[in-house]
C-alpha cells in the first residue's frame, strides 16, 4: 500500500470521534453514551470474576509451566524499579504501588479513555519521571520492545496530531503502575497501558512473563512530521500472509474459518472480528476460545518454521533468555496447536488470524476505523494481542508455584 492510503480517511472536524480538549473532558463526554456505559460495566462484571486464565474448553491445563532460570534481568530491572520510586511523592507511590497479588493487575484496557482510576498518568507526570519509567522498560524488555513500545506511543501522538487532538491522544497518555517490591529474587512486576498499547511484567528472579501484551496502531506509520519513518506490523502482516500462502488449497480451507471480514459467510452467533472486539482482549482474563482452523502437526517441517518465525516476532519484546526459553515453551507444543484465518490473502484483502496452543495466544487484526473513517478494514489499523493461557498471564501460575516451594499461601485479590 501506499504511505498516503489513510489520508483520505482523516475525518472533517465534524465527523471526528474526539468529544474534548483533554483526555478528561474527552471520557467525561464518551462515558455519556449508552455504548460507552455498556462496555465499562461489561468490563466491571469481567473483572469482578476471580482469575481462572484463558482456556480452550473451560478447563485449566496444570503442569504446564515450572519455575526454572530463564537469564531474565532481574538485576538491571530492580535497580531501574528502586530508581523510580526514590522519585516518587507520598501520593504517587499511593496510586502507582500494589501488592504482587493485587488484581489491579488485572485493570487495563486498551482505549483512550481514563477510567481506571490507579497507576502514574505518564502526560501528568514531568520529564524525569517518564525517564525514569522508560529505564524501568529498558531494563526489561529486548531493544526490539523498546523500540515496538515507544513507536506504537508515538504512532498514538502522531493519530493526535491528525486529528488535532494532542490532549486525548498524545506520546504520553499512558499509566504506568508497580506491583510488589522491586527484588532479584522474590516476584515483582509492572504494567504499562493505555490506547493501542498494554504489557504486563512478571519477573521472579531469572523467570518473567510479558503477557497480556497487546500492541496496535491506528494508522500503522507516519508519512510526515516529527514521527515521520515509524512503521509497525510489517513482520506480522507479512509472516502470517506467507505462512497461509504456503499451505495447499486443502489446508487453505481448513485454516480460513470466514472469507469475509465484514462476517456476512460467518455463522450467526459466533464471535467475528468485524464485531471490533478481541477474543483476547481487555478483562478476557477468563475467556473460553475453542481451537478453530488448521492443527499444526499437519504442516510440513518449512511450514512449521515459518510459523515459528511468525510467533518469534510477537514474542522479541522478551530479552534473549526470556525469549529462549518461550520459543522452546511453544515449540514442545506445536503439535497441540492451531492456526485459524479469516479474510483473503491478495495483497488488497484485509485479514484475521490467530495462533494458539496450550501455552501461547496470539491474535492479529486488521480493523476499521475507529478514529479514522474507513468503513471497511485496512491494513493501516492493526491490533495485535498475546496471551499465556491456562493460568498464567501475569504470571499468575509461577507466582502459584513460587508460593508453593516458598511454603508461603498467596492469591491475587488484595492491595
Amino acid at each position: 500500500m501506499s504511505r498516503a492510503d489513510f489520508r483520505p480517511f482523516v475525518p472533517e472536524p465534524g465527523q471526528s470521534r474526539i468529544a474534548g480538549a483533554t483526555a478528561e473532558e474527552h471520557t467525561a463526554a464518551i462515558c455519556r453514551r449508552e455504548r460507552a456505559r455498556k462496555l465499562l460495566a461489561g468490563w466491571a462484571k469481567l473483572g469482578e470474576q476471580p482469575f481462572t486464565g484463558l482456556t480452550s474448553d473451560g478447563r485449566v491445563r496444570g503442569g504446564l509451566f515450572s519455575l526454572r532460570s530463564e537469564d531474565a534481568p532481574a538485576s538491571a530491572m530492580t535497580d531501574a524499579a528502586i530508581a523510580l520510586l526514590a522519585r516518587l511523592s507520598p501520593e504517587q507511590k499511593r496510586r502507582m504501588v500494589f501488592a504482587v497479588e493485587s488484581e489491579r493487575w488485572r485493570h487495563w484496557q486498551n482505549t483512550e479513555l481514563c477510567v481506571d482510576g490507579h497507576g502514574l498518568r505518564l502526560d501528568g507526570a514531568g520529564p524525569d519521571l517518564r525517564e525514569a519509567v522508560l529505564s524501568v522498560l529498558e531494563a526489561s524488555l529486548s531493544p526490539k520492545g523498546i523500540e515496538k513500545s515507544r513507536s506504537v506511543m508515538r504512532l498514538n501522538a502522531f493519530l493526535g496530531e491528525l486529528l488535532d487532538a494532542p490532549g486525548v491522544l498524545g506520546e504520553w497518555s499512558y499509566t504506568f503502575a508497580l506491583f510488589g517490591v522491586p527484588s532479584v529474587s522474590e516476584p515483582w512486576g509492572w504494567h504499562l497501558f493505555g490506547h493501542h498499547l498494554s504489557l504486563n511484567c512478571l519477573v521472579i528472579g531469572g523467570q518473567m512473563v510479558l503477557t497480556p501484551c497487546f500492541m496496535g496502531a491506528e494508522p500503522t506509520y507516519a508519512d510526515q512530521g516529527r514521527f515521520e519513518g515509524i512503521s509497525l506490523f510489517a513482520d506480522e502482516e507479512r509472516g502470517g500472509l506467507e505462512l497461509m500462502r504456503s499451505l495447499t488449497p486443502q489446508m487453505r480451507d481448513r485454516a480460513r474459518v470466514s472469507a469475509s471480514m465484514n462476517g456476512e459467510d460467518h455463522p450467526p452467533g459466533r464471535w467475528h472480528p468485524a464485531d471490533h472486539f478481541h477474543l483476547g482482549g481487555a478483562y478476557q482474563d477468563n475467556r473460553v476460545v475453542p481451537y478453530e482452523g488448521l492443527p499444526c502437526d499437519s504442516l510440513t517441517k518449512p511450514q512449521q518454521r515459518k510459523l515459528l518465525d511468525l510467533v518469534e516476532a510477537y514474542v522479541d519484546p522478551l530479552p534473549s533468555g526470556p525469549l529462549r526459553a518461550r520459543m522452546d515453551e511453544v515449540a514442545r507444543h506445536l503439535g497441540d496447536t492451531h492456526f485459524c484465518w479469516i479474510g483473503g490473502v491478495e495483497e488488497t484483502a484485509a485479514f484475521y488470524y490467530r495462533i494458539q496452543s496450550p501455552v501461547i495466544f496470539i491474535e492479529f487484526d486488521q480493523h476499521s476505523g475507529l478514529f479514522l473513517t474507513n468503513a471497511e478494514p485496512q491494513s493501516f489499523h492493526v491490533h495485535t494481542i498475546v496471551r499465556t493461557p491456562n493460568g498464567n498471564d501475569y504470571g499468575v501460575d509461577l507466582l502459584r508455584l513460587h508460593y508453593m516451594q516458598a511454603h508461603h499461601h498467596g492469591r491475587r485479590g488484595a492491595d
